[in-house]
């Protein structure tokens, strides 16, 4: 896998226990933990921030891991959209500057600020909206690196390298106290270097409270789009 894995939120590596103790273990056992770990999840938060040069995405994203989530993504030239997905239905909200970019697509009708109803099945890859679920998943060589602490949890971040993508390096910083949590994930590469993508996790099994919009504010557009 290449970068894909890292945008959508795979889980790298982790350990578990005493802070000493598992930053010794080996690598590949630390990403087994991790891998096992972060897919026992009920729920959590993940942020996404690339930047390539002058231009930046945010992505993030509160889920139950299965059918119910919360997204919104941040677009530097090209304005917000926002999602809530519950079961089979899709509440999406785009701002002025979203739809002026992207004038002629399925969401012109709603217009800013108001929220589309629309059928999850009516979403299709590239059209911005996001899947509830996420992978968890290893790729390429694990080296150890440096430890840190990562919102208060001591760390060890593991730089991975990936060989079909020679020009770029990713380091993953795993909690080495408590549970195995990947806490972030750094990328840097993409052409002259450029690129640079930073992924947090967060809320890890907390309570979810995602709520359909106030009814005033939805226009449905199943017939429309259907």
């Amino acid at each position: 896998m290449t970068l894909t894995c890292l945008l959508t939120g795979a889980a790298l590596a982790g350990c578990g226990g005493d802070g000493d103790e598992a930053a010794q273990k080996p690598a590949d056992a630390m990403l087994d933990a991790a891998n096992a770990r972060m897919g026992e999840l009920k729920s959590l938060t993940i942020k996404i921030t690339n930047k390539v040069g002058d231009d930046t995405v945010t992505w993030r994203m509160t889920t139950d891991l299965k059918s119910r989530c919360q997204v919104k993504n941040t677009y530097s030239r090209s304005g917000t959209l926002e999602q809530i997905r519950i079961g089979e239905t899709d509440y999406v909200r785009p701002d002025k500057a979203y739809l002026e970019t992207w004038s002629g697509n399925d969401l012109d009708t709603a217009g800013p600020g108001k929220w589309a109803k629309v059928p999850v099945a009516e979403a299709k890859p590239g059209g911005g909206l996001s899947q509830c679920t996420r992978p968890f998943e290893s790729f390429g060589t694990v080296t150890k690196g440096e430890s840190t602490r990562i919102d208060g949890r001591e760390a060890l971040g593991l730089k991975v390298t990936d060989p079909s993508d020679k020009g770029g390096t990713y380091t993953f910083y795993v909690a080495t106290e408590g549970e195995p949590y990947l806490l972030k994930a750094v990328y840097k590469g993409g052409e002259g270097g450029k690129q640079l993508t930073t992924t947090s996790f967060s809320d890890f099994d907390e309570p979810l409270d995602i709520q359909p919009p106030d009814s005033a504010e939805v226009l449905d557009m199943s017939d429309a789009t259907g």
